[in-house]
């Protein structure tokens, strides 16, 4: 039976041959051997020197596309009685692999009697190839038990499938048969080795290897650059690159990557952009992991326009690179960028990951909108990652980020396994809402669970105790902390404890405690007292801390604003004039105050005096009803710190019209009553404005949430949960 059919299209053209319905270009020359083989079966065996077989079906296993094809070349083979031929079988099971067809290319395997090296290394390299890279690994040691010795092209598939499996172990006894086979000078079995143990984690055993390399090719150099960036040691992998061009070997667009993804970890975005000069110069900047390694430097790096650029010249982006997108929007102040990207991909049904769900949870955080915080939590709840324990407890910090401290605890209080940051996250939500004795309740549930402290969890704690004037409790929580729990405290807890100290009042002993500290103490813990003196109006010591600030951050405006606060507090104006001059020398200017509200789940931007709105009439008609209730209740407003220049009718009328009382009015006639008010502010919110909401959420009915630089203050019925201390 003749089961090829063959027709010439052209006499230039190769022949189309049809095997079983399918056709493939084959080599018009192999007409010839075909018809001969045809005679082969026709006529007899004289012919068959007329066609050597082992080239004739050699060249047709090699041009199959399909297993309708090799199911067809197959039966031919039994039929020639050529089943048995290593040779062609090796070819038969290569072919196989390549297009995806590993169990039959098992089953051909199976009927080979003992089977030669050749044939052992293509049905591995088939499962290494179809990353199926276990049953690489029982191949290889069955190949080992039927008496079989690997040879220098077995070694690198199965090295490369102990990394894919992290099957250090198994590397290790294969590191040791190279020797004993002979193999250590080999390049490309001693790159295998570096990629391992770059994979399982052992980067400098890897080290050891690649530096006994006597003749490297760039694969050597790609593993070892590659495996320090893997391992987040990206200043090592940038000098082994260094090393690489000091010996004149030319990149290939995966050592780029790997370098790319090095800048990106320093964030150093000038050598990043060398970089991306020579991926242009070098033609691969088109190819995607590239592009995703460019963008991700870019977005990191702050650059998010160029990263947008760059995350649009692909036509169908990866989730890889939907990530990087909106890590960068998120991690550079771009949180309404990042959420509708989110959101676009959502709709795109490009399913997230889970590092591009906790990204977006990120952004959420940071518009602190609470109606968009419960869009991403019943988005959560509805997904695979509802039990997800990193991204639980990013919501958990969404929501006290977002105002609801309450929500937080039902995230909390929901997942089933709870480890440190659990803990932590919660003990930290706790704190910024103010709510020191619940935080300090929770750490001790925390102990009785057996769940042991990390630094986190005190730093949490000591910020619980600092936003609520807890400060007995605090210093001891620092002192237990290396007593009891072993933990050596950050420069963030000394930070924290010298702010405790000084919003108590204890600015000497606050000062004594920075004298001793085991560090040099930075810019926070500087800041701490500088602010602690403005509260306390303790002039000196607030122009000593400044001095060590503006010695360690020069150009920060705000440290140059609390001092001039200080001044202006004690009615030292002269003083308040040369700090403004200073500023101005140094082309210094202080940041511009807004307050966000959200109504109906958008937010409403508000400046100082703004009269920009479409309601600005009904708004500032609003704040002088407010105004006039106010002062009928008695309150009387703190012009301390207003400015020096103004008569007290235009102080008081200046403070009135800072943003967060546009805001509140706003809110006032915008929603129903009873309706809680939450308002982000970017600033840290005023003595005035601080009395001014607590009297009004009385006036009013309202609990008025406010969200400033700091932390949150909850103002109801006359009182904030700060306790008027922040």
């Amino acid at each position: 039976m003749n089961l090829v059919i063959i027709r010439r299209i052209t006499s230039k053209s190769p022949t189309s041959i049809i095997l079983m319905g399918i056709p493939f270009k084959f080599p018009a020359i192999f007409l010839e051997y075909y018809s001969s083989a045809s005679s082969l079966h026709q006529n007899g065996p004289n012919h068959l020197n007329a066609v050597d077989p082992d080239i004739f079906y050699s060249n047709l296993i090699g041009n199959s596309t399909h297993i309708k094809h090799l199911l067809q070349i197959h039966i031919r083979l039994i039929v020639s009685g050529l089943k048995d031929s290593k040779y062609l079988i090796t070819k038969f099971v290569n072919t196989c692999t390549n297009i995806g067809e590993i169990h039959y290319a098992r089953k051909v395997f199976e009927e080979i009697y003992e089977p030669n090296i050749f044939l052992w290394n293509a049905i591995i390299r088939g499962y290494s190839k179809n990353n199926l890279f276990a049953d690489a690994l029982k191949m290889y040691s069955r190949m080992q038990t039927e008496g079989m010795g690997p040879d220098r092209f077995t070694l690198p598939y199965i090295l490369k499938a102990c990394s894919a499996t992290s099957s250090l172990g198994m590397g290790r006894t294969i590191h040791c048969q190279i020797f004993r086979h002979g193999f250590e000078k080999d390049v490309f079995v001693q790159n295998g080795l570096v990629a391992l143990y770059a994979k399982c984690g052992k980067i400098d055993q890897g080290r050891v290897v690649f530096d006994g390399l006597g003749d490297r090719n760039i694969v050597s150099w790609t593993s070892i650059l590659s495996g320090y960036s893997q391992n987040g040691q990206p200043t090592k992998a940038l000098r082994i690159f260094s090393e690489m061009r000091r010996f004149d070997v030319k990149p290939d667009w995966i050592s780029l990557v790997s370098v790319l993804r090095a800048y990106t970890d320093v964030e150093d975005l000038k050598q990043g952009k060398v970089v991306h000069g020579s991926v242009v110069k070098l033609g691969f900047d088109l190819e995607p992991d590239i592009l995703i390694a460019l963008t991700a430097m870019y977005a990191k790096c702050g650059e998010v326009t160029v990263a947008k650029f760059l995350f649009n010249q692909m036509e169908t982006p990866d989730v890889i690179l939907w990530n990087a997108m909106i890590s960068g929007y998120a991690k550079n102040g771009y949180a309404d960028e990042a959420v509708e990207l989110f959101r676009t991909m959502i709709s795109k049904n490009i399913k997230p990951d889970s590092v591009s769900v906790r990204s977006a949870i990120v952004a959420y955080a940071q518009v602190g909108s609470l109606k968009l915080a419960r869009w991403m939590d019943d988005f959560i709840s509805r997904s695979e990652y509802k039990n997800d324990v990193f991204v639980n407890t990013a919501l958990i910090d969404m929501y006290a980020k977002c105002g609801s401290v309450t929500s937080a605890r039902s995230i909390f209080d929901r997942m089933l396994k709870k480890d440190v940051v659990v803990w932590s996250s919660m003990i930290v939500s706790y704190g910024l809402h103010g709510q020191g004795r619940e935080a300090i309740d929770l750490f001790q549930e925390m102990k009785l669970a057996g769940v042991k402290p990390n630094d986190v969890t005190f730093l949490g704690l000591l910020i619980a105790c600092n936003h609520s004037g807890l400060v007995q409790e605090g210093w001891g929580y620092f002192y237990c902390m290396t007593r009891d729990h072993g933990i050596e405290p950050r420069h963030q807890h000394y930070a924290c404890v010298v702010d405790l100290l000084g919003r108590g009042g204890y600015l000497d002993e606050a000062y004594e405690f920075i004298k001793k500290m085991p560090m040099e103490p930075g810019i926070t813990v500087w800041g701490a007292l500088l602010s602690a003196c403005k509260i306390h109006r303790h002039v000196t010591l607030g122009e000593y801390a400044a001095e060590r600030v503006f010695s360690l951050d020069p150009l920060n405006a705000g440290h140059y604003v609390q001092l001039s606060n200080l001044y202006a507090s004690v009615g030292m104006w002269s003083h308040v004039s040369k700090v403004r001059v200073l500023m101005k020398e140094k082309g210094l200017s202080k940041d511009l105050g807004y307050s966000l509200i959200e109504i109906h789940g958008k937010l409403q931007a508000f400046r100082v005096g703004d009269k920009s709105h479409p309601r600005s009439k009904e708004i500032y008609q609003e704040l002088e009803e407010l105004e006039r209730r106010m002062k009928e209740a008695g309150f009387v407003p703190n012009t301390d710190s207003a400015l020096h220049d103004l008569n007290n009718e235009d102080k008081e009328e200046n403070l009135c019209n800072h943003s967060e009382r546009l805001a509140i009015a706003f809110g006032l006639i915008s929603t129903p009553p009873g309706t809680t008010l939450r308002i982000i502010k970017n600033l840290r919110a005023c003595v005035n404005c601080h009395s001014a909401a607590k009297f009004i959420s009385k006036l009013v009915g309202r609990e008025i949430v406010v969200r400033d630089a700091n932390r949150f203050h909850h103002f109801k019925d006359g009182r904030c949960s700060c306790g008027d201390y922040w």
